[in-house]
């Protein structure tokens, strides 16, 4: 006999067939939406009227205003123009530490994370756009330190117990100077700002930061810090933004291609300026 005919002559199995065949059609139309949604990232912001931007402080490229606590900076204003100009929605800034940024990206928690160092152990867990910027890690030292009476000229010159380093706790400066350094002290700080009131109040001797932070904090106050960059450059890496691994190429070709936009216009080159010398003023 054809297991047609018995499925037809028997009521239970022809339901329970039925219902597997129900099941299954079911199954493959979730699989199939849930597809379709991960690869609709900007359709799914754009119906929210909302891109949200993972926020962790480190000038030029993420400042917070500490009276208006309104951001500014490199990173976010071309999180802004793109949501603006390209999406047409609203930015929202989501304040957060770096040892936080990564998870929220694969959470969900915000669309973007800003300011993120490329790593490759980085790439195993999130996607990179194309660099908006490309940073090292430096050093910035009283120079009237008595722990320091010869600029140092090699890693090795920090490599001193009696050397306190700030950096902010789970950045490439952090695990830079680890990897690095294994007699002097690290001393973690959840932000730029933390590290940076570390070394004025000579709490630490040095601070280790990305190459423009350094800069601009030494643009700051000319007469008393300097800055030293390690040759050849210390954890040299692009900083880009950082997305969730779910995006799709479509997706991520958009947004490079408004990055690539800013680029060749000069407008990145202006931003970057602009939030240089903004934070400088600040400073002062």
């Amino acid at each position: 006999m054809k297991a047609s005919s018995i499925i037809s002559s028997n009521p239970l199995k022809r339901c329970t067939v039925i219902a597997a065949l129900a099941f299954a059609t079911l199954s493959m139309q979730s699989t199939a939406h849930a597809e379709v949604d991960a690869g609709n990232t900007w359709q799914k912001v754009r119906q929210g009227g909302v891109l949200r931007c993972g926020a962790g402080i480190t000038p030029p490229y993420v400042i917070r205003d500490a009276k208006t606590q309104q951001y500014s900076g490199v990173f976010t204003e071309i999180c802004r123009g793109f949501a603006q100009n390209v999406l047409k929605v609203k930015a929202e800034f989501i304040d957060t530490s770096w040892p936080n940024m990564i998870a929220g990206v694969q959470s969900g928690k915000w669309d973007m994370a800003m300011s993120l160092s490329y790593t490759e152990e980085r790439a195993k867990a999130i996607r990179f756009s194309t660099p908006v910027t490309n940073s090292s890690v430096t050093f910035v030292y009283n120079k009237n330190n008595p722990k320091l009476k010869a600029a140092p000229k090699a890693m090795a010159d920090l490599d001193n117990a009696d050397l306190t380093i700030a950096v902010m706790s789970g950045s490439i400066a952090d695990k830079a100077t680890t990897a690095e350094l294994k007699k002097a002290t690290i001393m973690r700080l959840p932000g730029s700002d933390e590290t940076r009131l570390a070394l004025l109040s000579k709490r630490a001797d040095l601070m280790a930061d990305d190459i423009a932070t350094n800069m601009i904090v030494t643009a700051a106050h000319p007469d008393t810090l300097v800055g030293f960059q390690p040759a050849p450059a210390l954890v040299p890496q692009p900083a880009c933004f950082g997305l969730n691994k779910e995006i799709s190429d479509a997706d991520v070709a958009v947004l490079n291609k408004y990055i690539e936009e800013q680029r060749s216009s000069g407008a990145l080159d202006k931003l970057t300026k602009q939030a240089v010398d903004a934070t400088v003023a600040s400073e002062k």
